[in-house]
């Protein structure tokens, strides 16, 4: 028998990266962008809100509602990644605290949705009334708004492909750019107009759209969550290359799955003639695990024929 890995958990974590374990965890190297982007949002959330009211505007008031979400969503984020590049001192955390971007990706999903469903209801709620609207204030805080979510778009975006973290925070941060448009355009219709139906009607589909980015988010998270394969990790794949390798004969107990953005984890037990062999195919798959497929933590058991059967009809 025999198992191999990539690297420690829990008390340990961190240790071989920096002093607050950052140096492989995607969500804790973006962390600069998070503060960056809270302070820009934060900083301009008021703003918003308060000439949403003046100006009487649903599209501005919805920018602004969706805008609080993601302040409350950004500082989520900046705490989720300082948690979990923070190593355990209990002992129980075995797998460190690594899962906690996951759920703060989960939360700005919700807050989304939230703030989605609060915007459509308002804009369903004035179809066929006269609403006057203030198009002057409003689109002069649109053009502001979209130039504040374009800065923090770009900030995000350098992050967003590496950590779920990030990228829940980035979505967020497009929906709103995309709000600004939209206040943008509706300010513009209003004005072209005179008829404050145009003000409802982008405010209905801002809503909508925040919706669409809410739920792709909280697909993504919930396959985390589910322990599913990786995106982009083809199991079957993954089971054919490790059954190639000399010296192996069987491979099953094979699972995959997602620790945090970045952290790819294999289990499965490897069928070899003779444990003579067991050093060499635990390098030849670790090996093969991180080069081809991007898994650089696998926990790999080597085991002889007549021990296989004990553990080959397991079905979890």
């Amino acid at each position: 028998m025999g198992a191999g890995h990539g690297h420690g958990h829990g008390a340990d974590q961190g240790r071989g990266a920096n002093s607050d374990g950052v140096g492989g965890h995607a969500g804790g190297r973006h962390r600069w962008r998070l503060a960056a982007a809270f302070v820009l949002i934060a900083g301009f959330f008021g703003v918003e809100l308060a000439y949403g009211l003046l100006t009487g505007s649903l599209a501005l008031l919805s920018d602004a509602g969706h805008m609080a979400a993601d302040v409350v969503a950004l500082g989520a984020a900046l705490v989720a990644t300082k948690v979990a590049t923070r190593r355990d001192t209990t002992g129980r955390r075995t797998y460190g605290s690594y899962r906690a971007e996951v759920f703060a990706s989960g939360l700005a999903a919700l807050l989304m949705l939230g703030a989605a469903t609060y915007v459509v209801i308002e804009a369903i709620g004035r179809l066929g009334e006269d609403v006057m609207v203030e198009t002057g204030p409003m689109l002069v805080v649109g053009a502001l708004g979209l130039v504040v979510n374009v800065i923090a778009m770009l900030l995000l975006r350098g992050g967003a492909a590496e950590s779920l973290n990030v990228k829940g925070a980035y979505l967020e941060v497009v929906a709103d750019t995309a709000g600004s448009v939209g206040v943008l355009l509706a300010g513009w219709l209003v004005a072209a107009t005179g008829d404050g139906y145009w003000d409802t009607v982008v405010a209905l589909a801002i809503g909508a759209y925040i919706a669409v980015r809410a739920l792709i988010l909280g697909g993504e998270v919930l396959a985390v969550l589910g322990q599913h394969a990786p995106a982009g990790i083809d199991v079957d794949q993954v089971q054919s290359d490790l059954g190639a390798l000399d010296g192996v004969s069987e491979v099953h107990d094979l699972h995959l799955w997602t620790l945090t953005s970045g952290m790819h984890v294999a289990t499965a037990h490897l069928v070899t003639p003779a444990t003579s062999t067991t050093p060499a195919v635990l390098e030849a798959a670790r090996t093969m695990l991180k080069q081809r497929h991007g898994i650089a933590h696998a926990t790999l058991q080597v085991e002889t024929s007549q021990h296989a059967d004990d553990c080959r009809d397991t079905d979890w």
